[in-house]
């Protein structure tokens, strides 16, 4: 049971001390540039003064003031209170606008490269219907040649065997009146 009395207050404590995690992101609000100030009131010492579009995390907030830290370029971390008005949770509209310009810069590329490979694609595209036009006259006359040289094999065919129907059918004619005759 006394185990679990020192083990209950150090878990706490170990929660307690994670609680900076579960801080609310915001940003400090448009067009400003406010005072982060040592306590919760405007006597309390002016810090810093914080520009616009800043984030910040809210680790508490009591009477119209949130205290915030902000993490410093070289590493540390700075903590202090400001007033709740100058601080939104959306995007502010400076960061906004620099997105959606990178964006937009980001896509008009995207398009223009798109816009060259349908040319490229198109110019292909004509070139392959020409060929299969090109193909298909070339098929046509190739089988117009191919009936044709049929054709012609056909008549030589009947001509040579009318040619040898016609020797040959000679022949026993002569044959037939020799019989009668003699």
């Amino acid at each position: 049971m006394r185990r679990f009395q020192f083990i209950i207050p150090a878990i706490l404590g170990i929660c307690l001390i994670g609680q900076t995690s579960w801080a609310e992101k915001a940003y400090v609000t448009d067009s400003f540039r406010i005072s982060l100030r040592r306590g919760p009131s405007i006597e309390n010492k002016i810090l810093k003064f914080l520009p616009s579009g800043l984030p910040v995390d809210i680790s508490e907030s009591q009477d119209g003031w949130s205290r915030v830290q902000l993490s410093e370029s070289r590493g540390g971390y700075m903590q202090g209170w400001v007033l709740s008005r100058y601080l939104v949770t959306r995007l502010p509209w400076k960061v906004q606008t620099e997105s959606l310009k990178k964006e937009n810069a980001r896509l008009k590329e995207r398009l223009s490269r798109i816009k060259r490979e349908h040319m490229e694609a198109d110019g292909q595209h004509q070139q392959l219907v020409e060929t299969v036009q090109t193909l298909t006259k070339k098929n046509k006359s190739l089988k117009s040649y191919q009936r044709s040289k049929w054709l012609s094999v056909g008549a030589l065919v009947l001509f040579g065997g009318l040619l040898i129907g016609l020797v040959l059918g000679g022949q026993r004619k002569k044959r037939k009146s020799s019989y009668i005759i003699g």
